[in-house]
């Protein structure tokens, strides 16, 4: 437990990024795997992740992220998406993955399925795209502490038009919409924010024990 909240108390947005430092494809397969791994809510994962490593697309992306240049400096930079469209089909395409993976019997899905199926054919866009936007923030916060673990440096951010990243990544095509962004890398050795101590509330404050 101590080396979880050292390394979280290690961890900070990450404000300059070493620029000629890489991360390796070791690292990118652990949070790839991190991300899929991510809990959602129903298990029906509607979130992708885009992973940008084109130095030319990240300089292109620096004007729709309000100029951060993180984005330009960072190793990579994650792309936190949703599905736009999580209908039949795709609670249909979830419970083939569950019974190829589990072998469970119809039987057994089919009072979930229904349930789900039943859900999905009622609620509204708006209110499907705010659901699935929570389970990209689960999975961002979940990235964000395995980069932690892994000394990997990490920026969260909202600042950026959604409307620009889905132009400039052609993500309307694969039926996505950007909802965060993350780039990773190395700290540069002169980010004079990396030293800062954390400003928190003190637990007594943040936690009630009932």
């Amino acid at each position: 437990m101590l080396q979880v909240i050292e390394a979280l108390k290690w961890r900070y947005a990450t404000k300059k990024f070493d620029n000629k430092r890489m991360l390796s494809s070791a690292q990118i397969d652990i949070l790839k795997n991190a991300f899929n791994l991510t809990a959602t809510s129903f298990g029906l994962q509607p979130v992708r992740l885009v992973i940008i490593s084109d130095k030319k697309q990240q300089e292109a992306l620096v004007p729709v992220t309000m100029n951060q240049q993180q984005v330009a400096d960072a190793s990579h930079v994650l792309v936190f998406c949703i599905e736009k469209n999580v209908d039949g089909t795709y609670v249909e395409d979830y419970f083939n993955n569950v019974k190829a993976t589990r072998n469970t019997p119809d039987e057994v899905l089919k009072p979930f399925k229904d349930y789900l199926l039943d859900h999905f054919k009622n609620v509204s866009v708006a209110d499907n795209h705010l659901w699935a936007t929570k389970q990209a923030y689960l999975a961002m916060g979940n990235l964000l502490t395995v980069c932690a673990l892994e000394e990997i440096d990490a920026c969260p951010m909202e600042g950026f038009s959604p409307e620009g990243y889905s132009k400039l990544l052609d993500l309307d095509k694969h039926g996505i919409q950007p909802v965060l962004v993350m780039p990773v890398g190395y700290r540069a050795e002169d980010d004079m924010f990396s030293s800062l101590k954390k400003v928190r509330k003190p637990i007594a404050n943040a936690v009630l024990e009932l």
